[in-house]
C-alpha cells in the first residue's frame, strides 16, 4: 500500500473560457511517478480546469491506496480555497470544491501548497497536451504552458526569476524619504487585453469592442499573477475590483475576479478618452484627415479631437473618480481595470507631473502599474508598465 503521495495538478483554458484541459501527476515520497491523468474539457474557464485537475489527482491517489497526500499546485485560488482561507463564491467553483473535499475526506490528511509554475512543469505539460488534443494544435508560441503563458503562471512574489510586486505594507525607506503620513490607498492599475482595434493600432475610445482570443489569454495571465499576490484577499474577501464600463475592461476585470473569488464593479470615471470623429482611425489617418488639429492636439491637452474629449477633461474626470474611490475605500488596496489614458492620468497624479507625460509614457496591453495615494496628499508610484506575466 502507498502510504504517502504527492499530487501535482494544473489546468488551463485557451481563451478563459475556451478550449480547456487538465493534467495531474501522482508521485511517491521519492519523486517517482505513480500515475498520470489528463483530459480535454471542452470550453470552460482556467479555474474550472484547475479544479478538475485537482479532482483527477485526488482520485488517482485514492486508487493507489494513499493515506496522506500533499497537493502542490500553482493556482493560488484553488490552494487557498481548499485550505479554507478564501471563500468560494463563484457558482461554477462550489460543486467542484465540494467534490474535491469529498475525495480529500477519504484520506487521513491532505495538505495544500502553492508552488511556482516552474515547479509544476509535469502537470502543466499534461494539461497542455490535453488542450492540444481539444484544439488540434499547440498554443501559438507557448508550448508547455497549459494554454497560459509560462510567465503568466509564474505569478506573485514566489515566482521563480520574476520580480515580485511591492508589499502592501508601506515601504519604510520610501516613507522616510517623502515624509508621507498615514496608510495609503493602493491602486493596482491593469490595462485591458488586446482587441481588434488595438491590434490594428487604431484610436479606440468609446467604441465597445471585445477582447480577442489573445486578449483573453493576456487577461488570464494578469489574473493569474494577481491571484498569487499577497494582500488581495483579506479575511476571505477579495479586494474591490473596479472596471471601466466598456466590454474590453469588464472582460479583463472578470478574469481577475474569477481568479480572486471576487466580483466586478464599474465606475464611469475610468472609461477611455472619447476620441470623437477619430474613433477607429489610425494615427496616420487622423493626421491626414485633420492635419493642423491633430498636430495641435499632440501638444496641447486642452484641445479635443473633433466631437471628442480633451485630455484636460479626462484628467478632471479621472481625478474625480480617484477621489470618490479613496473616499469609499481609503487605506485599502483596489484593482482598477481601465485604459491607456485613465491609467496614465493616475500615474501622472502620483508623480505630480504635467500633461506631457501622457505623450511620453508607454503602456502595453494587459500591463500592470501601481500608485499609492496617502491621506496627507503625498503619493508614490511603485510600478509602471510591468508585463513580466506575459513574457
Amino acid at each position: 500500500m502507498t502510504l504517502h503521495v504527492v499530487v501535482e495538478a494544473d489546468g488551463g483554458s485557451r481563451g478563459n473560457p475556451g478550449p480547456a484541459g487538465y493534467g495531474a501527476v501522482v508521485r511517491d515520497s521519492d519523486g517517482q511517478v505513480l500515475a498520470e491523468r489528463k483530459e480535454s474539457l471542452g470550453v470552460v474557464t482556467n479555474n474550472v480546469a484547475e479544479y478538475r485537475g485537482l479532482i483527477a489527482g485526488l482520485a488517482a491517489a485514492a486508487e493507489l491506496g494513499a493515506s496522506t497526500v500533499d497537493v502542490r499546485m500553482d493556482s493560488k485560488l484553488v490552494v487557498e480555497q481548499m485550505s479554507g482561507r478564501w471563500k468560494i463564491k463563484h457558482p461554477d467553483m462550489q460543486p467542484l470544491a465540494e467534490q474535491a473535499k469529498g475525495l480529500a475526506a477519504g484520506f487521513s490528511r491532505v495538505k495544500y501548497q502553492w508552488i511556482p509554475r516552474a515547479e509544476n512543469s509535469h502537470a502543466d505539460r499534461l494539461a497542455n497536451e490535453a488542450m492540444d488534443a481539444a484544439t488540434g494544435k499547440p498554443a501559438a508560441g507557448r508550448p508547455g504552458t497549459a494554454g497560459k503563458t509560462a510567465a503568466a503562471a509564474k505569478t506573485g512574489a514566489a515566482a521563480a526569476g520574476k520580480p515580485s510586486l511591492p508589499t502592501r505594507k508601506p515601504d519604510r525607506a520610501a516613507v522616510a524619504w517623502t515624509g508621507a503620513q498615514g496608510t495609503p490607498t493602493r491602486l493596482l492599475l491593469l490595462r485591458h487585453g488586446q482587441t481588434e482595434m488595438s491590434a490594428l493600432r487604431r484610436y479606440s475610445g468609446r467604441g465597445d469592442v471585445p477582447l480577442t482570443e489573445l486578449g483573453r489569454t493576456q487577461a488570464a495571465a494578469a489574473a493569474k499573477r494577481l491571484a498569487a499576490t499577497e494582500g488581495l484577499v483579506v479575511d476571505g474577501e477579495a479586494v474591490p475590483i473596479i472596471s471601466s464600463p466598456l466590454t474590453r475592461t469588464k472582460q479583463t476585470a472578470q478574469a481577475v475576479a474569477d481568479a480572486l473569488g471576487g466580483r466586478v464593479e464599474t465606475h464611469p470615471g475610468l472609461i477611455e478618452t472619447d476620441f470623437g470623429e477619430w474613433e477607429g482611425l489610425t494615427f496616420a489617418e487622423a493626421a491626414d484627415r485633420d492635419p493642423e488639429l491633430h498636430r495641435t492636439w499632440l501638444g496641447d491637452s486642452a484641445v479635443p479631437p473633433p466631437g471628442g474629449e480633451s485630455f484636460d477633461v479626462v484628467h478632471r474626470r479621472v481625478r474625480k473618480a480617484r477621489d470618490e474611490l479613496i473616499a469609499e475605500h481609503g487605506g485599502k488596496t483596489l484593482v482598477l481595470v481601465s485604459h491607456v489614458t485613465p491609467i496614465k492620468t493616475l500615474l501622472r497624479m502620483g508623480l505630480d507631473a504635467g500633461p506631457q507625460l501622457l505623450f511620453r509614457l508607454h503602456l502595453d496591453l494587459a500591463s500592470l502599474s501601481i500608485v499609492e495615494f496617502y491621506p496627507d496628499g503625498n503619493a508614490s508610484v511603485r510600478l509602471v508598465n510591468d508585463t513580466s506575466h506575459l513574457a
